[in-house]
């Protein structure tokens, strides 16, 4: 076990919805803010790049076979999505390089003609680490496939391992324990907004998993929609479909910083923001004195956990 302290920090903003490379500068602005000296990882919430599909939750006809808006939208996420090797995370990668600091975040990704729900972490002087939700939620489905266990996999850092899920991956049992298993010292936990019961949520994977959990979320209101779609052309189908949503704030971040003991060592409110801690290591091993769930309370004579982590999706 690895203790002393790391520098964390959640930075709560304002998406670029649908203008994925507008998005990606704007992030790295933020990023540059915060990045370096003692901070080792920096989070941004789920699809934070190309923003959150808050129209499949929120226009009433989202879900109408053939709606014109949600093809529309489709077509324009399919066209800016981010790729395997995207020249345009080049600016990013190399500032993580010159800080030294991690980043985490969001954002939509196209494999073959498919949009995918991933979440990034950027490495010094190493490939992305790529995490693609196993199951798209309730209206998701309707943008996002599904990711494969091959994405099922920690950083290791001189100081622990950092793991990422998102959203209500959270409450699949076995999503947590494959990483459990790998022993996180950070998780984040990417969200659109850490409501209570995502908050709820975080908390339980912190107590559970015996680590510290960076729990992300970001802020949009329905007019950033709008302001999105006018930057990368969308058509008046689209326009409309945003425009049927209500006009009102729908991501209210909330971002938290979580110990291993499920206390709140940060957390924001409703606006933009960026929180932070110090996270004392130690406390990971204080913790597992009275539990550890793939140490010395599993039972491996009785339950096994078998995990295909082969790569199924082809990028391209």
């Amino acid at each position: 076990m690895v203790s002393g302290t790391i520098g964390v920090a959640i930075v709560q903003d304002r998406p670029v919805p649908f203008a994925v490379s507008d998005g990606l500068a704007g992030m790295q602005m933020l990023f540059a803010d915060v990045a370096g000296g003692s901070l080792q990882l920096a989070a941004f919430g789920e699809a934070f790049v190309g923003g959150y599909p808050l129209w499949l939750d929120h226009a009433p006809a989202a879900a109408q076979w053939g709606n014109a808006g949600t093809a529309s939208i489709h077509q324009l996420l399919l066209e800016h999505a981010l790729v395997a090797g995207d020249p345009r995370l080049v600016p990013l990668q190399q500032l993580v390089d010159a800080s030294g600091t991690l980043l985490s975040f969001g954002g939509h990704e196209r494999i073959g003609r498919t949009l995918y729900n991933s979440q990034w972490l950027l490495r010094p002087s190493a490939p992305p680490l790529v995490h693609r939700k196993l199951v798209a939620t309730h209206g998701e489905r309707l943008l996002w496939g599904q990711g494969d266990g091959a994405s099922l996999s920690l950083h290791q850092t001189p100081w622990g391992s950092i793991g990422m899920l998102m959203c209500w991956e959270h409450w699949m049992p076995l999503a947590r324990a494959a990483l459990h298993q790998q022993g996180e010292a950070v998780h984040v936990a990417a969200w659109p907004s850490v409501i209570d019961l995502h908050l709820l949520a975080s908390r339980h994977y912190g107590f559970e998993g015996r680590c510290f959990v960076l729990a992300a979320g970001a802020v949009q209101h329905r007019d950033d929609l709008l302001a999105g779609l006018e930057r990368v052309g969308g058509d008046a189908a689209a326009r409309a479909l945003i425009e049927s949503m209500p006009d009102q704030q729908l991501q209210t971040g909330s971002s938290a910083i979580i110990a291993p003991d499920t206390r709140l060592l940060a957390q924001a409110g409703a606006d933009c923001e960026v929180i932070s801690a110090t996270l004392d290591l130690s406390e990971i091993g204080r913790a597992l004195a009275t539990f550890d769930a793939a140490g010395h309370y599993a039972r491996p004579d009785i339950f096994t956990l078998s995990v295909d982590r082969r790569a199924r999706l082809a990028p391209g």
